[in-house]
């Protein structure tokens, strides 16, 4: 009974650890630009560049310095675009 536990337990583990890399393999690289939908964004340049916005607990990126200022015009116009959560400060 102990073995069979010990087995299950360790299923568990090792399940619960692939579900776990899997969801972080899954985080997009690039997205497209919530303003104009045609441009892909790499998420890491525009982090870095500072373009995007947050709205309402998401984060949009942006292909160009145009776009930031159409997006913060009209926030609503443009919420339903590609965005990840905003990251959380570790």
């Amino acid at each position: 009974m102990k073995k069979i536990l010990s087995l299950a337990l360790c299923l568990g583990v090792i399940t619960g650890a692939a579900f776990a890399q899997s969801k972080q393999a899954a985080a997009p690289k690039e997205l497209a630009c919530a303003v104009m939908p045609s441009h892909k964004v790499k998420i890491a340049d525009a982090t870095k560049t500072k373009m995007f916005a947050d709205y309402k607990g998401r984060r949009y990126f942006f292909c160009c310095a145009g776009c930031p200022g159409a997006f913060k015009a009209s926030p609503a116009k443009y919420a339903k675009a590609p965005s990840i959560a905003i990251p959380t400060k570790r």
